[in-house]
């Protein structure tokens, strides 16, 4: 690699590393609850903790195990004491941590398992707990929708594992996924916010979701849910999957739609009135992050993709057509740090290793090396906020110039090959530009920069 290339690399890195920290639980915490003696004040609003008999924490998420740790840290050991008598939160395996009043679960995701149901009855068991006179905490990040499998009979947890691999397969988006994950489920849809009524409920949202949908982040357990059983079975037919899922799911949607099961709780239900939702962190603090490392860096930084959906190969070819734009003289003068932000989907087809960043990265790579000399001025790195990609120990990779170079099969037909059998793991690995962070504990989707150079 030459010293320009690992310059480079190590600009991207210094990039998505700010994203990741202007993220973190522990500082997203700390600016939305504050305790000063017996009064806490969480977003904006004063609670008084005579007022209540105690406190409970929920949670379920990549970064709930982490959030709650820094809410202990906030109420201290006096309050801990006095007041936080039980707690539990739910997260992926290897994103727990220590913590002194909460318990911690952790399960499989994004397909759920035993653990994530195990942890999901208790958590409901907990919930049914709570009075009027009880402050409840509700820790909600991304994957908490995989992590508390709750399903409703006659569906079973196999019958919810083979419809969530189905639907990650055919490409659906989340909305859609967590439309049908809600439908299945007695935590989410609102239903948990049914169990804790009348407590007061404050629902602490890191979200993984393109417009901080509350009703999709994490299923919304607390929020209002406009979905219908007649909007899954569209979903289904959608992707051609009515055939495809357990009987068993079909059979419940049918019910619901005909009349013969209630429907998700609505906004109109009395038992959201002492809740409130409130987001604490989202892709947009990731980017800003990443904004202001760029600029440090001597790069002038532009957020070209605030909400970023639809196909990964798809996306990577719009992100480099914009790129290569600028190397022709459209926008601002380079060095530029062009940002993106968002959650791209993956129809598989083949039956290689990875996950949407990598494919995205390896599609872009690809388009770059078609795109003639100028190309060469470009770099990126397409990134999981939360450390993992896909069913790997990735979080994402890196394209540099000389990427496809660096490849043992060093032509284009080789990752052409790679990307059709949807191989980018095994692609990035043999270049040295996979990128692998570990755990983060947060989760608010993906991110993508791309720094364009002078010529």
């Amino acid at each position: 690699m030459t010293t320009a290339h690992a310059a480079r690399r190590e600009h991207l890195l210094t990039i998505v590393n700010r994203a990741i920290e202007a993220v973190a639980p522990k500082g997203a915490m700390r600016k939305a609850v504050a305790r000063d003696g017996n009064i806490l004040t969480v977003a904006g609003k004063r609670y008084d903790l005579t007022d209540f008999e105690r406190i409970l924490v929920l949670g379920a998420g990549k970064a709930s195990a982490s959030m709650a740790r820094a809410l202990e840290d906030i109420l201290g050991e006096r309050v801990l004491e006095r007041w936080l008598h039980d707690g539990l939160v739910i997260t992926k395996y290897g994103h727990g941590c220590d913590l002194a009043r909460v318990r911690i679960e952790e399960a499989d995701h994004p397909v759920p398992d035993e653990a994530g149901q195990r942890g999901a009855e208790a958590l409901l068991n907990l919930a049914a707990t709570a009075t009027e006179r009880d402050l409840v905490f509700c820790l909600v990040s991304g994957g908490a929708s995989a992590l508390t499998p709750a399903p409703v009979a006659p569906v079973t947890l196999a019958h919810k594992q083979e419809t969530t691999s189905r639907l990650l397969a055919c490409g659906a988006t989340i909305d859609e996924i967590n439309a049908i994950r809600k439908h299945l489920s007695a935590i989410k849809g609102g239903h948990l916010a049914k169990v804790l009524e009348p407590a007061t409920v404050l629902t602490l949202i890191i979200s993984d979701v393109v417009g901080d949908r509350l009703d999709v982040i994490g299923s919304g357990p607390t929020a209002p849910d406009d979905a219908t059983f007649a909007h899954c079975l569209d979903i289904l037919e959608r992707y051609g999957l009515r055939e495809a899922v357990p009987p068993e799911v079909v059979e419940l949607f049918r019910a619901g739609r005909d009349g013969n099961l209630p429907e998700t709780l609505g906004s109109d239900d009395p038992c959201f009135a002492r809740v409130r939702n409130i987001i604490i962190a989202g892709n947009a603090q990731a980017l800003a992050g990443a904004a202001e490392a760029a600029r440090e860096l001597g790069y002038a930084p532009l957020v070209m993709e605030p909400a970023m959906q639809g196909e990964a190969r798809q996306v990577a070819s719009h992100l480099v057509c914009t790129a290569m734009g600028i190397c022709g003289g459209d926008g601002p003068k380079p060095p530029v740090c062009l940002l993106a932000g968002g959650e791209t989907t993956v129809t598989i087809r083949g039956a290689g290793t990875g996950g949407r960043n990598q494919e995205m990265a390896l599609a872009a790579a690809i388009r770059l090396h078609e795109s003639g000399p100028e190309s060469g001025r470009i770099s990126m790195a397409c990134v999981g906020t939360d450390g993992t990609d896909g069913p790997t120990d990735a979080a994402g990779a890196l394209v540099l110039p000389d990427t496809l170079g660096d490849c043992d099969a060093t032509n284009l037909t080789a990752a052409r090959r790679h990307l059709d059998d949807n191989d980018a793991y095994t692609f990035f690995t043999a270049t040295g530009t996979i990128l692998k962070t570990g755990p983060t504990r947060t989760n608010v989707m993906d991110i993508v920069v791309i720094l364009v150079d002078p010529a």
